[in-house]
């Protein structure tokens, strides 16, 4: 991604409304140890998402090989391209709500012959099953990611989903001469399998107990061929039911290799109202303040696991994240169609920064969704797209994959308005495998810039570089077709001296440093 160059001075410059006037601040410290370097930040927490829920898998992802939009057997060239970019390591898929009741036969075959049904989560649309095993199969292998396949749990049987699992990796037998006859002879590695989707409430509206025996019998039936392995992901608890993850990991500890949770940044009450793109400083807040309190629910729910898996054999799937607002106007409400803007972006860096904090038990994340979807990487309009804010923090972020957490402590001032007060900077750092060590740090405040001066133990770096995401308003997105406008630039706003990292960061922005 080609950077534009801007210095400090001139986006603090840009932010002055009074000619002369010198922008309100704060003054904040931090320390990152690097003499104690922490577990290593998984590149599963990168993990997309991509649900047959509104435009996120028609339209977005697959056009068809017959589409005037350039394509690869399908799937449109431009998005694939800008997933490659990102460096997307899994997909996860069908779901989600909809993969409680996907029959995956009814996705394999000759196109015209596979059953129209309609889909009864999202929308009320009919889904021609056009994309099915095969083809999703196809698209990870296009961006160069893993597959991460949630089974029917929901109005699925054991054997449905352990004859699913033979279909996609079995060397050899009938299931296998099947895949062939339908186009692929070799198995495919089948690495994470979700043991259904949120089976509190649309997987099968279960209670905790019986929950937890049902995915003790279906995870049973979910056999790996010898010498490869499939990771099984338990469902997971809604937020913070801790009686749920207690009974599952009690229960299901044997079964599963990891356990999922669900939690959205929702301002104002459910079902989702408040708009995406026309807010003020309170829906600012109120955002920025319920996105932390995803730190809250990991130590929490960590904590009950850590009671019955103190060697953290099992890892915690953070597989559903991001923003949910109302849908935009003139869109089917089933859709989950909204806006992506500079608060989004600031919502990603705040919970990139807390999965840093947790590394040790989050093994995987996946933000909803990837293309057209609630908190997406990418909004497509025909044949145009639009690369969101959100994605240009993922792109700021990626040196973290698989880089070794350093942990780091913060003392800022709280960033307040109306009932709504939280700390004004979050943060995270990491060393790559270069040795290279990045810094993280998001100013939360819309009105303050924020000079965080950093001591620095077990590293002695000589040279600073960074890169800057904000923009003048709060609202600012990106466009279809056109360079992005909320996208990282050079950052000078940074030095060294005295063993001290000194950053003056703007207000509402992402900054993030690279220290050598």
């Amino acid at each position: 991604m080609k950077l534009r160059v801007m210095t400090a001075f001139g986006i603090l410059a840009a932010a002055v409304a009074v000619p002369g006037a010198a922008p309100a601040q704060t003054q904040a410290t931090a320390v990152v140890r690097a003499d104690t370097p922490g577990p290593v930040y998984d590149r599963r927490i990168f993990t997309q998402f991509a649900e047959h829920l509104g435009k996120g898998i028609y339209d977005g992802l697959w056009v068809g090989p017959d589409s005037p939009i350039p394509n690869t057997r399908g799937f449109r060239n431009d998005v694939i391209a800008a997933l490659k970019q990102l460096g997307v390591p899994v997909i996860r898929w069908p779901g989600g709500c909809f993969a409680d009741e996907y029959h995956w036969r009814e996705g394999i075959g000759p196109k015209t012959k596979r059953p129209v049904k309609i889909n009864t989560h999202w929308g009320g649309v009919t889904e021609p099953n056009t994309v099915g095993t095969h083809e999703f199969m196809d698209l990870v292998e296009q961006v160069g990611a893993e597959p991460y396949v949630s089974g029917n749990v929901g109005n699925g049987s054991p054997q449905e989903m352990a004859e699913w699992v033979e279909y996609m990796t079995a060397p050899a037998g009938s299931l296998a001469d099947e895949r062939a006859a339908n186009g692929h002879k070799a198995p495919w590695a089948l690495p994470y399998f979700g043991i259904g989707n949120e089976l509190w409430g649309c997987g099968g509206n279960m209670r905790a107990e019986y929950a937890a025996d049902v995915t003790r019998r279906y995870a049973t039936f979910v056999k790996a061929p010898a010498g490869t392995r499939i990771l099984k992901i338990a469902s997971g608890a809604n937020v913070d039911d801790y009686k749920w993850t207690e009974t599952m990991i009690r229960e299901a500890k044997g079964q599963v290799d990891g356990l999922s949770l669900h939690y959205y940044t929702v301002p104002g009450s459910w079902p989702p109202r408040a708009n995406s793109s026309d807010f003020g400083e309170d829906g600012w807040a109120e955002t920025m303040s319920l996105a932390l309190r995803m730190d809250e629910l990991v130590t929490k729910h960590s904590a009950i696991m850590d009671k019955y898996d103190p060697e953290k054999r099992i890892f915690l799937a953070v597989d559903e994240w991001g923003t949910w607002y109302a849908s935009d106007p003139g869109t089917n409400p089933g859709f989950l169609r909204q806006h992506n803007t500079l608060r989004d972006a600031l919502v990603a860096a705040v919970h990139l920064n807390i999965f840093a904090k947790h590394a040790d038990r989050v093994k995987m994340s996946a933000i909803a969704q990837m293309v057209n979807v609630l908190q997406a990487m990418i909004l497509t309009d025909g044949a145009k797209i639009a690369l969101t804010p959100t994605y240009q923090v993922f792109m700021m972020y990626k040196p973290y994959m698989d880089a070794t957490v350093l942990p780091i402590t913060v003392e800022a001032p709280a960033y307040t308005r109306g009932q709504w007060s939280m700390p004004s900077v979050s943060a995270s750092a990491v060393r790559d495998k270069a040795g290279v060590v990045h810094v993280a740090l998001a100013n939360l405040d819309p009105n303050k810039t924020a000079t965080v001066t950093t001591t620095l133990t077990g590293l002695s770096a000589r040279t600073v570089s960074g890169q800057v995401l904000t923009a003048p308003t709060m609202t600012a997105t990106n466009g279809y077709g056109v360079a992005p406008t909320v996208a990282p630039v050079r950052f000078t706003g940074a030095k060294l001296a005295g063993g001290k990292l000194t950053a003056t960061l703007p207000a509402k922005s992402v900054v993030m440093l690279e220290l050598r």
